[in-house]
């Protein structure tokens, strides 16, 4: 009996699935050949169409790719009939498949996680790219009341990849599939910047005025595209594979409707809560008080991020939140020594309790009044996404070595000699025996370790704080972040070990890890780096006495001679 004709145009789509192509041309007439592969090529020369769209979870996937006939996870090429003689196959690659989902790319590690997501580093098999997906738990989200913030970010996101601009994430396709709805991000490969804020302690004003502006052209996007990020902070700023930025976390966003900034129906709930949107060290005040947030609203964290890459840690600290609100509303904050003069003056203008009163809140298309603050001067905003970004330095503020440094009498002419010394290779002429490291002399005679450590069990008053180690070198040391100092009495112990004690409190605040890779770097008399590997990041010590080359040589002795073992 023959069969009905839509039974046969599922047989034959089943079989071009397949790849079944002889077998499928063969039961086929050529006029179902004919017709089918014009529908074919019609639909493959359609443009992209949009990303999933999320409506009560239920998502209407579409990928951002042209759509073809064939949805199937196969890669390869099939024959198709050209437009102009439909009797000669012509072969053409297969697109990958319109309806995305897990098996359409492999799962790799964890590269960051929220409160109700996941997101993996993941490349996909059809194309080998790499992506950042983003998975969300559905429960998760219908427990929490999410909802609204999934679909302000998807819609955000969208917005944003259409209008094709610098500086953000790009979101290219969503899916979903019982447990889970799945965003498919650009992947940022070196990670978020407020480890590299970590890592060097501060910025130098080269870094920090690159880095300000692209957030700045950033923010230019947003406003012409009537978004509010409302919670921007070096977490939610990644850095590409050229270190640019790319602005990420759309879930706290808002768009504007109309230019009009009032409070939407979002707003009053948050007011009546009496909660906030954002993270407390970069919150706007308006938003801790009318709990609506306008455009300088982001203003306000740009401030506040330019202060901490500058000084290393943000303008409102306290141990609590509720302290730190406190802080905010009656701006309370102050700059550090040697903070860029140019620098302090467009923060102070930035970090403005009237919104209204901010430097470029009133700017109508973009910000103009500050790119033209002369802390940008010479800054090219409109290529900055094809400049190369200045490799990411830390900022050494002056050293006041040379108010009480004396050239010695006894010293040879010639820069030779004295980069030897600078590098502890040779030592100085009369320098006292006890700046001298001992470490391996002591580490090497038993006997001479056991008298030591008995002495200072006796008579040590760190003994205690160092677990029972026999300290092989101390001695008082500014421990910077940023432009900020504390004072710390620093320990070189067997072990190794390298802690670091509060001398007032008499407590440990910390260790500095130690492994094989750890590298100490002088920088001048007084100023010493130590860089680790696990976590990466680099110490700023001070040694106000003038024996930073002392330090530097004793970590490299017991380095070397604990190199592969532990005392």
């Amino acid at each position: 009996m023959k069969r009905p004709m839509s039974v046969r145009f599922l047989a034959a789509d089943e079989a071009w699935r397949e790849g079944k192509c002889n077998r499928f041309l063969g039961f086929l007439s050529l006029g179902y050949v004919r017709a089918r592969m014009v529908v074919a090529n019609v639909l493959a020369a359609r443009p992209p169409v949009s990303c999933a769209c999320v409506t009560n979870f239920s998502i209407h996937m579409s990928c951002r790719i042209p759509i073809v006939l064939i949805s199937s996870s196969r890669v390869g090429t099939l024959p198709v009939m050209s437009r102009a003689g439909l009797d000669t196959p012509k072969i053409v690659p297969v697109q990958p498949p319109a309806k995305r989902s897990t098996q359409d790319f492999i799962f790799g590690k964890v590269i960051g996680e929220g409160s109700f997501s996941t997101v993996y580093l993941t490349k996909d098999v059809h194309s080998a790219k790499e992506y950042a997906i983003k998975v969300c738990d559905k429960r998760h989200i219908i427990r929490e009341k999410k909802t609204e913030y999934i679909k302000r970010e998807r819609d955000i996101l969208n917005m944003i990849s259409s209008a094709g601009v610098p500086f953000f994430v790009k979101l290219y396709c969503t899916f979903q599939d019982n447990d889970s709805l799945y965003f498919v991000l650009s992947y940022a490969k070196n990670g978020e910047l407020l480890p590299y804020i970590n890592k060097v302690g501060a910025f130098d004003i080269e870094c920090t005025r690159f880095y300000a502006g692209e957030i700045l052209q950033a923010l230019e996007h947003l406003q012409r595209l009537n978004i509010i990020h409302r919670d921007l902070k070096p977490e939610n700023i990644l850095l590409d594979e050229k270190m640019h930025i790319l602005i990420t976390d759309f879930g706290s966003g808002k768009i504007v409707k109309n230019d009009d900034q009032s409070e939407d129906s979002e707003d009053e709930t948050r007011r009546r809560r009496n909660s906030f949107v954002g993270t407390a060290q970069y919150v706007s005040p308006e938003l801790l008080t009318d709990k609506v947030a306008h455009y300088a609203s982001d203003l306000w964290a740009l401030g506040c991020i330019i202060y901490q890459m500058i000084s290393g840690l943000p303008p409102f600290r306290a141990r609590h939140e509720y302290a730190i609100f406190q802080k905010i509303l009656k701006l309370e904050y102050e700059f550090p020594e040697e903070f860029d003069s140019q620098a302090q003056d467009l923060v102070q203008k930035l970090l403005v309790l009237n919104c209204n009163e901010r430097l470029g809140a009133n700017d109508k298309d973009g910000y103009p009044s500050i790119k033209s603050h002369p802390m940008f001067a010479g800054l090219d905003f409109a290529r900055l996404h094809l400049t190369t970004p200045p490799a990411i330095s830390p900022y050494l503020p002056s050293s006041d070595v040379s108010l009480d440094y004396k050239v010695p009498d006894h010293l040879e002419p010639g820069l030779d000699s004295q980069l030897s010394r600078l590098l502890g290779l040779e030592p100085e002429s009369g320098s006292p025996k006890s700046r001298r490291s001992q470490a391996v002399e002591i580490l090497s005679n038993k006997e001479l370790r056991a008298s030591k450590l008995e002495s200072q069990a006796a008579e040590s008053r760190w003994h205690s704080l160092v677990e029972g180690r026999l300290i092989l070198k101390q001695g008082l040391v500014n421990k910077r972040k940023g432009l900020f100092a504390r004072k710390r009495m620093l320990l070189l112990t067997e072990g190794p070990h390298l802690y670091y004690v509060d001398p007032v409190s008499m407590t440990l605040k910390g260790e500095i890890p130690w492994s094989d890779e750890i590298t100490p770097e002088p920088k001048n008399f007084k100023i010493f780096f130590v860089h680790t590997v696990s976590p990466n990041r680099t110490y700023y010590l001070e040694d106000p006495e003038g024996y930073a080359l002392d330090w530097c040589k004793a970590i490299e002795e017991v380095k070397a001679f604990c190199s592969g073992k532990k005392v």
